[in-house]
Parts: structure tokens; C-alpha cells; sequence
């Protein structure tokens, strides 16, 4: 941990040592069957439209409008559901001062 300051990679590191405490009461440690079953956006393939706003800061509005261009780099057609490809996505924003 002594070689990142980014708090959400210190927590994840933290939640996967110690698990996940109670919300509610005094346990601080221990197994929590709901948080150990998700699965952290970093270790995820694809993104909703709705995770990939959320993770991004985008809007989903101006999300949804990239999405329908034709040469979109990180949309991924599941039948009429659109996915975002979470990889091409982060070069996508790595890569583009304005969108």
C-alpha cells in the first residue's frame, strides 16, 4: 500500500484483506456475502451504460451519444443492449483531451 495514494485502490487492498465489516454495528472484519460476491469495475470486461458514467464522470446522455457512433471503439452490441468495452473505454478517455 506504501506505493499508491489513490484511496480507492487503498480500499479495495483493504477490503480484500480484512473482507468487509458491518454497516451497521461494531464487527470491523470479516465476511459479508453481498460485497464478496461483487465484482470490483477494474476486474470487469464490460461496463453498463449506467457503470461506465459512473466510473467515468460522463453523462449519460453524451455516453449514449458516443455509443451511436458508428466507429465507437468500445461499444459492444449484446442484441439491442449496448455494453461498454471497460479497455478500449479507458484508452478512449486516455487518449482524447475533449469529448
Amino acid at each position: 500500500m506504501c506505493k499508491t495514494d489513490d484511496g480507492f485502490a487503498i480500499a479495495e487492498a483493504d477490503l480484500r484483506e480484512r473482507k468487509s465489516g458491518e454497516l451497521t454495528g461494531v464487527k470491523q472484519s470479516g465476511r459479508n456475502k453481498i460485497v464478496d460476491e461483487m465484482i470490483l469495475i477494474k476486474d470487469k470486461v464490460t461496463l453498463t451504460v449506467t457503470e461506465a458514467a459512473e466510473y467515468s464522470n460522463i453523462g449519460i446522455n453524451k455516453l449514449e451519444s458516443l455509443l451511436r457512433d458508428p466507429r465507437c471503439p468500445f461499444v459492444l452490441y449484446v442484441g439491442k443492449k449496448k455494453l461498454v468495452k471497460r479497455k478500449e473505454f479507458e484508452k478512449f478517455i486516455s487518449d482524447n483531451a475533449e469529448i
